[in-house]
Formats: C-alpha cells, sequence, structure tokens
C-alpha cells in the first residue's frame, strides 16, 4: 500500500435527474440502445470523484483528477432511474469527437448520443455479501463510458466493477471542477504514449488504493482485485499489476506490451485477447511473445469490438447512417452482437475462474 491519501469527493451522481438529457437535447436520428446485461443481478451504478494530492495532473498541472463509474449487483431497482451514458456536456463534446476520430461516424447533430442509457440504476442498494472487484482503464482517447456494455455485465453476475476515466488522453470527462476534453491530435506519438500509459499506471494504483474509502466498500472484497482494460488500457493494466500483490488477475484487449521489460510475473493469470483485423496486429503478437497468458483470436473483428462501439455502429449502420466500410474499420465485418457475447463470456469466465 502507497503512503500517498486518496480523497474521495463522495458521488456526482447523486440523482438521475443530474444526468439525464434536458429539454434542448435534439431529438436527432435512431435511438440508439446498449445490449441489456446477461446475469442474474440488476445493475446499480454510483460515480466517484477521486483525488490524489500528492500528484501533479502531467496534462495541465495541478491536483491529479479521476471520475469513476462503480458498477454493482444491487439488491433491488425499484424506483431508481437508469443513468444515460454521457452528460449532456460530454455528449456535446464526444459528438464533434467521434467523426474525427473515426472519420465516417455520424457528423454533429445526426445522433443524440446525451440520450443513450445505461442499464446501471443510480443509487440502488447494493446486493449484500462480498464481492470480486474488477478495475477497467479504457483504449488511448476513449472515455470511461465506452466500457459499459462489458462491464454491465460483469457487474450483473455478481462483481463490483469500477470504470476509470483518465483526464487529458479521454475524450472528454465531466468533472466537478469542470469539463476536460483531449490533449491527443492523432495517434499518440512515442513519448506522449508513455506518459499516458505511465500516468494510467498511477491512476489505477491510486483507485487500488482508494478501494477501502468507496462508498461502496462494505461489499468489496479486497482479497479478490482483477485489472482489466482496451489498448492502451491493457497495457496500463499489465503494468499497474506488476509487483502488485494485490491483483490476483489480469485481462489485456488489445494493448501492446513492450514498453518495460517482463510485463507480467510468471504465475499470475493473464488473458489476452486480440482481433483479426487490428491493424496494430504484428506489434501485439511481438509485444507478447514469451508471456504466460491465455491467448483468444477473434475472428472477423476490430479494435473497438470490445467496446461500446460494436452495438452502437450496428444500429447507426442499420439507420444507414454509417457505411460496411467505417463499421468494418472500427468493429469487424462480423457480427458484433456474437464477438460481444464472446468477449463476454470469455472475461467473465476468466475473472469467475481465478477470483473465485
Amino acid at each position: 500500500m502507497t503512503s500517498r491519501r486518496a480523497l474521495l469527493k463522495g458521488t456526482l451522481l447523486g440523482t438521475a435527474a443530474a444526468l439525464l438529457p434536458t429539454a434542448a437535447s435534439a431529438a436527432a436520428g435512431p435511438v440508439l440502445r446498449l445490449p441489456a446485461p446477461t446475469g442474474p443481478y440488476p445493475v446499480g451504478l454510483r460515480t466517484v470523484h477521486l483525488t490524489d494530492p500528492a500528484r501533479t495532473d502531467p496534462w495541465v498541472g495541478g491536483v491529479r483528477e479521476l471520475m469513476l463509474t462503480v458498477l454493482y449487483p444491487a439488491r433491488s431497482v425499484r424506483g431508481f432511474s437508469r443513468a444515460p451514458q454521457l452528460t449532456p456536456a460530454e455528449a456535446a463534446v464526444f459528438a464533434e469527437y467521434a467523426p474525427g476520430r473515426h472519420p465516417g461516424l455520424p457528423e454533429p447533430g445526426a445522433v443524440d448520443w446525451g440520450a443513450v442509457l445505461t442499464h446501471g440504476y443510480v443509487g440502488a442498494p447494493p446486493l449484500p455479501g462480498r464481492r470480486p472487484v474488477l478495475v477497467y482503464s479504457p483504449g488511448g482517447g476513449d472515455s470511461r463510458t465506452l466500457g459499459t456494455t462489458l462491464a454491465e455485465d460483469l457487474a450483473s453476475h455478481g462483481r463490483v466493477v469500477v470504470l476509470v476515466d483518465h483526464p487529458g488522453d479521454a475524450s472528454q470527462v465531466e468533472l466537478p471542477t469542470g469539463l476536460r476534453t483531449t490533449v491527443l491530435i492523432g495517434p499518440p506519438d512515442p513519448a506522449t504514449f508513455r506518459t499516458m500509459v505511465d500516468t494510467r499506471i498511477a491512476d489505477l494504483r491510486l483507485v487500488l488504493d482508494g478501494l477501502g474509502d468507496l462508498p461502496l466498500a462494505p461489499v468489496v472484497d479486497p482479497g479478490r482485485i482483477g485489472l482489466y482494460g482496451h489498448s492502451a488500457g491493457g497495457t496500463a493494466a499489465v503494468y499497474a499489476a506488476r509487483g502488485d500483490r494485490r491483483v490476483g488477475a489480469v485481462a489485456n484487449l488489445e494493448g501492446y506490451l513492450d514498453l518495460y521489460p517482463a510485463p507480467a510475473e510468471a504465475g499470475r493469470p493473464l488473458l489476452l485477447l486480440r482481433t483479426d483485423g487490428f491493424e496494430g496486429a504484428a506489434r501485439v503478437e511481438s509485444s507478447w511473445a514469451g508471456l504466460p497468458g491465455r491467448r483468444v483470436l477473434l475472428a472477423d473483428a476490430n479494435h473497438w469490438a470490445f467496446t461500446d462501439y460494436g452495438p452502437l455502429v450496428a444500429r447507426l449502420q442499420a439507420a444507414g447512417l454509417v457505411t460496411a466500410t467505417t463499421r468494418a474499420a472500427l468493429v469487424g465485418a462480423g457480427d458484433p452482437a456474437v464477438t460481444l457475447a464472446d468477449v463476454r463470456r470469455r472475461v467473465g469466465a476468466f475473472f469467475g475462474r481465478h477470483l473465485s
């Protein structure tokens, strides 16, 4: 345990109304929906503001701040409301960001991103009992909210899942101190990527240090902790676990592991998932060489099939707002629902096996 003092600023989502789309939200385009989780439990949701007074933010200076979404199996969701995937301010930024980051996605005004609801019920009481906790780091430039579909499924099967936003490289994140947007312009150069990953490693360790102070600490089992991440988040998750005995298992969803030597100790369970369509496949394979992890190749898939882009882009294509070429470049030519089911099953089974 490190000596840094983490400050939890309570919950940002005091009520569902705080994040519901306003009357000014455009009723544009198709109604986008995220797939429902498959587990036996409804999902509760709380959002937490975390600060690290001991660390300076590498992108803007000042105290380092994080936003977390905590998902968990709920005792009941009656009388509670589902949270939107994005706040109105975040949705406005994402509408501008997405087509620039991924050419072919709808231009601003074509889709009401603020109307997308999660399956997490704000403030619902947690199901009693100690639960394994999984901490997620998203891909570079992505916000934590793009990992909602997988996280909700993991939570619906009895885990506490903490989604971590990394302000600075995240596309957008609304903090109590204001809205932060990404500093990235195109793919990061090697120095920026290293700063990004090093920052994420420190962020993840801060979250691990603060698990006992979360509002849901009574249902978190500190003896059953897993890390998982997509792309740069997968890179950070593996390196953050190095030398940390609190972490029992790690899942890397197509992240490079060539920044530092010996990224994983022998004996730590490691799941390595990648797609057959990712343009960085050669580097991924080379950086994974010699690691004692379980490898899985997802057929007819591409890099963002691990994220909510899978189900959302499929619906946009069905509405005529995205071409087959754009869809393939993002999530692959295969059925995103099939890929999602495969990822959910494999990640869930992996953590179920090693954190039971």
